[in-house]
């Protein structure tokens, strides 16, 4: 790997390591989510997991995205949309993983949650891509012994265009640029269409490897104490 793509995951990844502290000091449950990749050649950059109240949304499909989910779907960098969350006084707790997540692989977080915050949402980037991203987006919390299991799609957050060059795209596949501030891409969040080999070097974004169908993700949330 070279020093510049070293230095994208470093980037990565120190972002990774915000974890937010509790918004209420009177925090009654506590969550397991187990998180497995269901992508054959795409990895997740650490996941941003939410426990809030409701009128929190991470993205509404059919407009823009917000800069700072443009942000994670672009660079993998969850610190500002976990200072956002933070901020609006309806959250419990925000954390993240920490690490990547590499394709059929699977990681569990724990999650604090208050006595009436109810909802948890989830955001990753998908790399190697220039925009996507999985997220749930507001799911119920399981009450009492149950577990609730979804499957995670893959959005485009619109804010890049999907030109699939290297340059473009972060991490340790390509090794490019992260954000990309003075780029337009489709201008809404959408489902991403996938990978289709239209760059400049398909040996590397090749959609017989890369290319996906949603879901691209499985995710189990499961109480495991009050």
């Amino acid at each position: 790997m070279s020093k510049n793509r070293n230095k994208i995951l470093g980037i990565i990844l120190s972002a990774s390591c915000l974890v937010s502290a509790s918004a209420f000091a009177s925090d009654k449950h506590t969550y397991e989510v187990t998180i497995t990749n269901l992508t054959r050649g795409q990895t997740f950059t650490p996941i941003l997991l939410a426990t809030h109240k409701p009128g929190v949304s991470i993205f509404k499909l059919g407009d823009p995205a917000s800069a700072e989910l443009a942000t994670i779907a672009e660079s993998g960098n969850p610190g500002p949309l976990t200072d956002k969350l933070i901020a609006t006084g309806r959250t419990s707790e925000v954390k993240n993983s920490g690490a990547l997540l590499a394709p059929g692989k699977t990681v569990t977080m724990t999650i604090a949650a208050g006595e009436h915050t109810r909802y948890i949402s989830m955001a990753a980037m998908l790399i190697p891509t220039n925009d996507a991203f999985v997220s749930l987006n507001g799911l119920r919390l399981p009450r009492g012994k149950q577990t609730t299991s979804r499957l995670a799609l893959a959005y485009d957050a619109g804010s890049e265009p999907n030109d699939e060059l290297c340059i473009n795209i972060p991490g340790p596949v390509c090794g490019g640029a992260g954000a990309s501030p003075d780029a337009s891409g489709e201008g809404f969040v959408h489902v991403h269409a996938g990978i289709h080999s239209t760059g400049d070097d398909v040996s590397v974004l090749n959609a017989s490897e890369r290319d996906w169908r949603n879901p691209v993700a499985l995710i189990k949330i499961r109480r495991v104490r009050k």
